[in-house]
């Protein structure tokens, strides 16, 4: 249903059935889902706030506030969470998100610079695939004010800087990735290989990624750029998370709204096992040998 038939159907069950009301509501839904996904916040924004005006609904208010926070109204974003929480007391990703707000308004204030376009990374860097995907969190972060437009589903660059591999998002340094992850690919990247990276969790002191390879230099054959990142010896593609719920909730069950539907949660969707400690130390012998 095009989103012109929406607006239709809105007129129309005024007087209709609360079936029908439940089904316009979840083709909102769809429809705020799919603007989300493609970063249009100002669409997505006007989309639930059209599905709360069915009437109170936690998850179109966690799904505005997110779209809030894209664009840069942190304030409002704050007080949609708060909505939420107050609907449903056992909503975890708007409580989380209350608590980060808190730190961002004191440092950031009521507004903020709005989420350049792109800087969501695509959906296949989110695809676990085993010695090809890991996880890696970063050490020397940002402020806090510059970490304020950063979300999980964002895009990372990669970026070498003589020992260190930098990460940068929304054109903001936003750490460092850390020294056991780095050491690897550093050595990969300096013969060619090419990786990409997404925010799969943001917390005040901790920032965690996936990292994806997306080139394999011939030189590199052979090597695994993650060997133990993955378990599964199957592609696990990412089919539904959340936007809203993408925040901070990758240890927890798929969330229910967007979170049922966009990048968020995304441990459910790849594991939180991250690269040992001792498979870098065995891999790294082989990488000296070649």
């Amino acid at each position: 249903m095009t989103f012109p038939e929406i607006e239709t159907a809105a007129a129309a069950t005024q007087a209709v059935s609360p079936a029908s009301q439940t089904r316009l509501r979840r083709q909102y839904a769809e429809q705020a889902i799919a603007q989300a996904s493609a970063a249009e916040w100002n669409e997505a924004a006007e989309t639930n706030k059209r599905i709360l005006e069915l009437g109170p609904d936690p998850e179109a208010e966690n799904r505005l506030a997110k779209a809030l926070w894209e664009l840069g109204e942190l304030g409002s974003a704050r007080e949609h969470y708060q909505t939420a929480l107050a609907l449903d007391p056992t909503n975890r990703i708007a409580e989380r998100n209350i608590d980060r707000l808190r730190v961002l308004l004191v440092e950031a204030g009521e507004k903020t610079v709005p989420a350049k376009p792109g800087s969501k990374a695509p959906v296949s860097i989110f695809v676990e695939e085993t010695g090809k995907t890991g996880f890696a969190h970063l050490t020397n972060l940002a402020k806090s004010t510059e970490l304020a437009q950063v979300n999980p589903g964002d895009l990372v660059e990669l970026v070498p800087e003589r020992s260190r591999l930098i990460a940068n998002s929304n054109g903001v340094r936003i750490g460092v990735v850390e020294p056991r992850v780095a050491a690897r690919l550093l050595k990969l990247i300096a013969d060619g290989n090419k990786y990409l990276a997404g925010v799969t969790s943001l917390g005040s002191q901790d920032v965690r990624l996936i990292i994806r390879e997306v080139f394999q230099d011939p030189r590199n054959y052979g090597k695994v750029s993650f060997p133990t990142a993955a378990k599964s010896t199957d592609l696990r593609p990412y089919t539904k998370g959340t936007l809203i719920r993408e925040e901070e909730d990758l240890e927890d069950d798929l969330e229910d709204d967007v979170e049922d539907e966009e990048i968020e949660n995304l441990d459910r969707v790849l594991p939180p096992e991250e690269t040992t400690d001792e498979a870098f130390v065995e891999e790294n012998d082989e990488l000296d040998e070649n």
